[in-house]
């Protein structure tokens, strides 16, 4: 039965996609089957692996079949799931017509099950499903959120790193109490850590203060593979492999599963 992990901050430019490709794809190369869930209009996930011109149908699609409060059937899903260049990483891909259906969700009843609904018939299939949020605290977020089991936070090590990161957590405590009882913080995840900066150690170290248990011990650089591999369609570590960038998702990937998740 899969995991269903949300990478989640309402902040852009924290990490989001970038963890939420290259922990895909690091799980994957430890030969477990992974799928990929991008719920971002802007589809960056989706290029990440290599789709970068829109599909014939994609999440769009998927939340469409969802609304009568109905599990979807996985060969309905068949010629949507998409395959990437890992043989054991399938992916949802997004598109810019997912920025429509929220305005369509707002009067709908379960709206906050969509997802849920969608991926249910998928847990079977895959050992772990990570979906990749939109960075804001939107519908297609709260969509996320009631769907998965674990939420990872990427946060920034650069100035205003916490801010905003009460509000995520109020509306993380929000879907345990109405809509997902079950969900659970894996744990805040620092990014572009640069060990030249004093502000990159401070930000750190403020973290680790703040959310003591519930701090990833893996660390993500600041690196240059990270932000080159997405545009050649490509997780870092099919880009290269021995980058800091691509061997700290291996060591996340390794530490998640190791936590037993």
């Amino acid at each position: 039965m899969a995991n269903v992990i949300v990478i989640s901050n309402q902040k852009g430019g924290v990490g989001k996609t970038t963890t939420a490709v290259n922990l895909s794809a690091s799980i994957a190369a430890m030969e477990k089957k992974v799928l990929l869930v991008d719920l971002d209009p802007q589809g960056n996930a989706s290029q990440g692996v290599g789709y970068y011109e829109v599909q014939d149908e994609d999440i769009y699609e998927v939340l469409e079949m969802a609304k009568n409060n109905d599990s979807i059937k996985p060969e309905e899903l068949k010629g949507i799931i998409k395959p990437t260049s890992l043989k054991f990483l399938n992916v949802i891909p997004s598109s810019s017509s997912l920025a429509a259906i929220e305005m369509s969700l707002v009067g709908e009843e379960h709206r906050e099950y969509r997802l849920r609904n969608a991926i249910s018939g998928l847990r079977k299939q895959y050992e772990y499903i990570i979906i990749d949020s939109p960075p804001s605290l939107n519908l297609l977020t709260l969509n996320a959120l009631t769907a998965a089991d674990l939420v990872i936070i990427p946060v920034q090590c650069e100035y205003y790193a916490l801010q905003g990161l009460a509000e995520l957590f109020t509306t993380i405590r929000l879907v345990q109490k109405n809509f997902n009882p079950d969900l659970e913080i894996a744990g805040a995840l620092l990014t572009m850590y640069d060990s030249r900066l004093k502000l990159s150690k401070m930000v750190a170290d403020d973290v680790k203060s703040c959310f003591s248990d519930t701090t990833f011990e893996t660390i993500i650089p600041r690196n240059v593979i990270l932000g080159e591999a997405p545009s050649y369609g490509k997780p870092a570590i099919l880009y290269d492999v021995q980058s800091t960038g691509a061997q700290a998702y291996m060591n996340l990937a390794k530490e998640l599963i190791n936590n037993g998740n």
